[in-house]
């Protein structure tokens, strides 16, 4: 595999290769793209998509991204929580995106800081790095299990199909 600049990720977004719905130029980075934060879950349910979420210390949270991504059978994506919210006390684990995976993402964390986490609806949340798989997978996410396939929003479960 290879990850893909910047310049391969446009030219795949202008020929409709890959989709990143409200794409932003300023969210763009040399190996990868910033995904924003549509909405936040907090653990105790609260849903909030505008204006600021304030995650309380030692709390468990999650995020929805603003951008929904489409990503051909021959690209999966690395999901990597930036370095400001590290710094922050924000710690998540990430997966990865499945090749053909379609919709907006759901991404876990936690305060593990002693201060409340601000989370500004709007603002960069983590870096998404494209990888170039060496052939097209045989079958695409949505021929697997496409348990999250076309996801809106914080998503806890899998959907019905």
């Amino acid at each position: 595999m290879c990850v893909l600049p910047d310049h391969a990720i446009v030219d795949m977004i202008g020929r409709a290769v890959l989709k990143i719905s409200g794409f932003q130029e300023s969210c763009l980075t040399p190996n990868g793209y910033d995904l924003r934060i549509a909405e936040v879950r907090t653990a105790d349910g609260g849903v909030v998509d505008s204006g600021i979420a304030s995650i309380p210390p030692g709390s468990m949270f999650y995020v929805s991204t603003a951008e929904s991504v489409g990503l051909p059978s021959d690209v999966c994506a690395q999901l990597w929580l930036r370095t400001t919210w590290i710094r922050r006390g924000a710690v998540g684990a990430f997966g990865k995106i499945d090749a053909g995976f379609e919709g907006t993402l759901t991404l876990g964390a936690f305060n593990a800081s002693e201060e409340a986490l601000q989370l500004p609806i709007g603002e960069r949340f983590c870096q998404m790095v494209f990888e170039a798989l060496h052939s097209p997978a045989e079958r695409a996410y949505s021929e697997r299990s496409g348990n999250y396939q076309g996801q809106k929003g914080v998503t806890l479960e899998p959907l019905k199909r």
